[in-house]
C-alpha cells in the first residue's frame, strides 16, 4: 500500500455550531463567518499540491471542499468527491439538541455531567456508547459502528492514493478528534476540540494512520 498525507480540515463554522447544538448527520449551512473563515483556509492551502479531495456527504463539509479546492494550484485538476463514512458521528434522538442539555442526559447516569467529564473519566470511545446507550430508539452510533465506518473510509481512500499523495479530506469535529485519540502521534490535547476551518495532519504508511499535527489555525 502507498504512504500518503491527509490534511483533515474541518468545515467551516455552521448555524448549529453558533448556536451550541448536536450537529451529527443533521447539516446546517455554513454561516457568514463559516465562509469566510473556510476561505482564510483555502488561501493558506492554495499552495498544496492536491492529488484528490473528499468530503462527508454532509453540504457543510462540500461547501467548505468547494471553497478550498476552487482557490487550489490544482483546481483545473482535481473534482472534490464525497465520502459518507467520514460523516460526523451519528446522534440519533440527540440531534438538533442543546449539547450541553445532551451530554448530562448521556453522561450523568455515569457519574458525568459534560463531554468533557465523559471524555475525562471514561474516555472519547465512551460517549459513543453511552450516547446509543441514552437514545430511547438506540439509533445514535456506538464506537464498534462508528469505528466501522471510518476504517471503511480509509480504505476507500486507499484505493486511489499513491506514495507521496498529499490529499484534502474535509470532515468534522468530533471525526477529526477521535481519528487523532485513536492514532495520537504527537501527544496532542484532545479536550480540545478541533476548531472550525482548522487543519489536522495525518500520515498514512501501508494501513497505518499516525496524526502528526492538530487543531493548526490557518491563515495565522
Amino acid at each position: 500500500m502507498a504512504k500518503y498525507q491527509i490534511y483533515m480540515v474541518r468545515h467551516g463554522r455552521t448555524w448549529f455550531n453558533r448556536y451550541n447544538k448536536m450537529q451529527g448527520w443533521s447539516d446546517t449551512p455554513l454561516a457568514p463567518d463559516g465562509i469566510e473563515g473556510a476561505k482564510v483556509a483555502a488561501k493558506a492551502l492554495k499552495s498544496v499540491n492536491f492529488a484528490a479531495a473528499f468530503s462527508s456527504d454532509a453540504r457543510r463539509a462540500i461547501d467548505t471542499c468547494k471553497l478550498i479546492v476552487d482557490e487550489n494550484v490544482n483546481h483545473d485538476k482535481i473534482t472534490p468527491q464525497k465520502l459518507m463514512e467520514f460523516r460526523e458521528q451519528f446522534y440519533g434522538y440527540f440531534e438538533g439538541m442543546n449539547s450541553p442539555e445532551a451530554w448530562f442526559m448521556v453522561g450523568q447516569p455515569h457519574g458525568a455531567s459534560t463531554f468533557s467529564d465523559i471524555i475525562a473519566k471514561h474516555g472519547l470511545d465512551a460517549t459513543k456508547d453511552f450516547m446509543k446507550e441514552a437514545d430511547p430508539f438506540h439509533d445514535a452510533e456506538n464506537a464498534e459502528e462508528y469505528w466501522t465506518r471510518i476504517n471503511r473510509g480509509f480504505e476507500r481512500i486507499d484505493k486511489i492514493a499513491h506514495d507521496g499523495d498529499k490529499i484534502l479530506l474535509v470532515s468534522h469535529g468530533t471525526t477529526i478528534r477521535s481519528i487523532t485519540d485513536r492514532y495520537n502521534a504527537g501527544n496532542f490535547d484532545i479536550t480540545q476540540s478541533p476548531r472550525n476551518s482548522s487543519l489536522t495532519m495525518l500520515e498514512r504508511d501501508d494501513g497505518f494512520n499516525r496524526v502528526t499535527g492538530y487543531n493548526q489555525i490557518l491563515g495565522e
